[in-house]
């Protein structure tokens, strides 16, 4: 019975969040991040911070700043490009803030006791300071040469197989879409029946539950936040929604015979198709009107794979990563004219 109570006014506490958040809209803020191991990064400008729940229980906040390649370089804000160095940005400082975020988690202690391995010294010796940075890059690189070659190319592969059973060739980049979207959902399916994949997916559902709450001019409280949307428009998984869909109207019209020119045009076209997918997100991120409302769904959609519900701890977590690096209560004022205590 007193479970029941307890639900119910968890059920009315998240409605009246729900009405007070409809009744004033949502605001674009400039805010965004990223979910990392134990906790989240959250990013403002060029500042951002790390929070990280630590084995003890406490929480680490870290800030620092990071100066993207648009802000370097005016010529990278141009439209359709901005959003290729706009995701080369968000892998350099998200690859960052995971090593950041791991270096919390504590070693086997009967691995500490172990001599170092040949190769171990050979890159301790060889690179120095500088051996976390290559590592780094490398990983980046391998990541990005396995996301090509599993939802790029195989897809690509594989549909070509079927080629000689379509009715009509224009359906080729079709096929080739529906196969690239299993395959991005088996993945996700299967990395997130582990632990750490799994409480990784919370904090980003965290991370978003944060920025609907400031969106929506509601204080940045655990109770405000846990009954905040889990999904959000501007997230980077819509993203690489509209890279699949926008591939498969794009390729339903550029068809090659060749299968090696058929794969080289995927990756040629790569920067293309995320230039245009970055743009459509930015718009749909920023306005909120009948259209973008239509073009949000399929990313909501795969959003339920990769955001879950977080609990109190880790929601404590991304509330102390964003007051780090953002002044909520004075952006709530300036917006919604409303103020709150300290």
């Amino acid at each position: 019975m007193t479970d029941r109570l307890n639900n119910e006014a968890v059920d009315m506490d998240a409605s009246i969040c729900e009405i007070s958040a409809k009744s004033r809209g949502q605001v674009y803020s400039g805010i965004g991040g990223q979910a990392v191991l134990e906790g989240m990064m959250m990013r403002n400008g060029q500042k951002y911070s790390v929070g990280v729940r630590k084995a003890d229980g406490t929480i680490e906040v870290m800030e620092d700043t990071y100066i993207s390649m648009t802000d370097k370089y005016p010529i990278c804000k141009a439209p359709f490009i901005r959003g290729i160095f706009s995701f080369v940005d968000s892998m350099i400082l998200g690859t960052r803030c995971l090593n950041y975020s791991a270096s919390f988690i504590e070693d086997d202690p009967e691995d500490a006791d172990k001599e170092p391995g040949k190769f171990e010294k050979w890159l301790n010796d060889t690179f120095g300071e500088k051996l976390e940075s290559v590592i780094s890059g490398i990983v980046m690189v391998f990541s990005c040469v396995l996301a090509i070659g599993l939802f790029v190319l195989l897809p690509a592969w594989v549909a070509s197989f079927i080629k000689p059973y379509l009715p009509h060739e224009s359906l080729l980049g079709l096929i080739e879409g529906i196969i690239r979207v299993v395959i991005f959902v088996v993945y996700i399916k299967l990395v997130s029946r582990t632990p750490d994949i799994m409480r990784t997916f919370q904090y980003h559902g965290a991370e978003h539950k944060c920025i609907n709450c400031v969106e929506h001019g509601l204080p940045l409280t655990v109770e405000n936040v846990a009954a905040s949307s889990k999904e959000h428009k501007r997230c980077g998984t819509s993203f690489i929604v509209y890279v699949m869909l926008i591939s498969i109207l794009l390729f339903m019209v550029i068809r090659f015979d060749n299968i090696w020119l058929k794969l080289a045009s995927r990756l040629v076209l790569i920067p293309v198709i995320a230039g245009i997918s970055y743009e459509v997100l930015r718009i749909v991120g920023t306005y909120d009107n009948a259209l973008t409302r239509i073009l949000f769904i399929p990313g909501m959609w795969m959003q339920g794979l990769t955001t879950k519900e977080p609990d109190n701890s880790e929601i404590e977590v991304a509330i102390a990563a964003v007051e780090k690096v953002f002044d909520w209560r004075k952006f709530e004022k300036d917006t919604f004219g409303i103020e709150f205590d300290e």
